[in-house]
């Protein structure tokens, strides 16, 4: 069969580690042999960051602007350790934190559901999406140790000098602590609208808690901000067949727990942080979870939940077989490529997308995964498979469908 055409240039972020070593092996077993494809590449590997004062990132984040779609690699965010071992300039910000920004774009953090890898919770049937707001609250807060008989208080004094408002936060009679938090209206709004693009991309229910009970201002200013873009919303939900509902945070873990799963779950910046950790660790793996940063207005950049699989990446270097779980990092290139078939009009290569997906999971149904697997799968007969065996026998599978 010739070549498909995809028709719109995918940006492509390279990255580090063996999370790059499979990203080269992916491209070569999967997307150059099937696929007649511009990819306009960017090098995030930490070492060209660092060569480039980080401007590389800042660049691919804008060609995603342009173009619409990405997909990235695992990256390295480097501390103290790091900078020594590749000789940088400097700890570097976060990629994904420096991508996000420039998008202002909220996560979308999904499983892949595997009929022999069954979830820890019995109920969970279909996939629970979790989008967290990732800007403010705990994450940006300031705290004081008060050493002593005393008042706090919080204080907005405007633009002008002029005070505003004084609240007394509390009148101590010994030590303890204090802490502020804030969040912004406009960071609000965009991570509501990408909710609700998300949803209505991927035809899901949206949930969204909070504690707005007991934080009739802080947590009720999100609710609001939900609730009237649900309003906005109201006629394209409507078509898509989707509905919007507001749960108490405690009340949304309790139904979550006995709810089939299919819907996004929309969740402020730590209930987000705890509760994705939770559905990952409920549904599988790590490595069997799909990631979507989306702007409010529509542009998308796929990658992988996990990070660069450093251990194994020591072990390949000294030439030792690795078992590395390759799944996240291909269903990154799928996401992107279907939703960059689905802007572009290009049925093709949603449905190649949607083929070398199946053929993912029908190697792993069929018995064949890689090692961190094993151990999770209630199949009959299990066979271990080194990183490129397995997905070798994807690529098998992947020629089976397409004949």
């Amino acid at each position: 069969m010739g070549k498909i055409k995809v028709k719109t240039p995918l940006v492509e972020l390279d990255g580090d580690e063996m999370t790059r070593i499979i990203w080269k092996e992916i491209k070569d077993r999967f997307i150059h042999p099937y696929l007649d494809i511009t990819l306009e590449y960017y090098d995030l590997g930490v070492e060209y960051r660092d060569k480039t004062d980080d401007q590389v990132t800042v660049d691919s984040a804008n060609a995603i602007k342009k173009h619409g779609v990405g997909v990235k690699c695992a990256t390295i965010t480097p501390n103290a350790d790091r900078v020594k071992e590749y000789n940088l300039k400097q700890e570097w910000k976060s990629p994904n934190g420096t991508i996000r920004a420039i998008l202002d774009g909220t996560v979308f953090r999904k499983p892949i559901i595997i009929k022999n890898i069954p979830a820890a919770v019995n109920s969970w049937k279909k996939p629970i999406a979790i989008g967290r707001h990732a800007y403010g609250d705990i994450y940006r807060d300031v705290e004081i140790l008060v050493d002593g008989p005393g008042k706090v208080e919080l204080v907005y004094t405007d633009a002008s000098g002029k005070e505003k408002q004084r609240l007394l936060v509390n009148e101590f009679k010994g030590a303890g602590v204090a802490l502020a938090m804030h969040n912004l209206d406009e960071s609000i709004k965009s991570f509501a609208k990408a909710c609700f693009t998300y949803a209505l991309s991927e035809k899901i229910s949206i949930w969204f808690a909070t504690k707005d009970t007991i934080s009739k201002k802080y947590h009720a200013r999100f609710r609001d901000i939900f609730d009237n873009m649900a309003k906005e919303q109201e006629a394209a939900m409507k078509a898509a067949g989707i509905t919007y509902s507001y749960y108490l945070i405690d009340d949304a873990v309790a139904q979550i727990m006995k709810n089939e799963g299919g819907q996004l779950w929309a969740l402020m910046n730590y209930d987000g942080d705890v509760m994705s950790d939770m559905v990952a660790s409920g549904f599988g793996s790590l490595g069997l979870m799909t990631s979507v940063l989306v702007s409010p207005d529509g542009k998308y950049e796929y990658e992988a939940a996990h990070g660069t699989v450093t251990r194994h990446y020591r072990k390949y270097q000294k030439g030792e077989t690795t078992s590395t779980n390759s799944v996240a990092s291909i269903f990154a290139w799928t996401g992107a490529l279907a939703k960059r078939g689905e802007l572009d009009g290009t049925p093709d290569v949603v449905n190649f997308a949607q083929k070398l997906e199946e053929a993912i999971i029908e190697t792993i149904e069929g018995g064949d995964m890689t090692k961190d697997l094993l151990s999770l799968s209630t199949a009959a007969k299990k066979t271990e498979l080194d990183t490129f065996q397995f997905m070798d026998a994807v690529q098998k599978r992947l020629d089976a469908k397409l004949k």
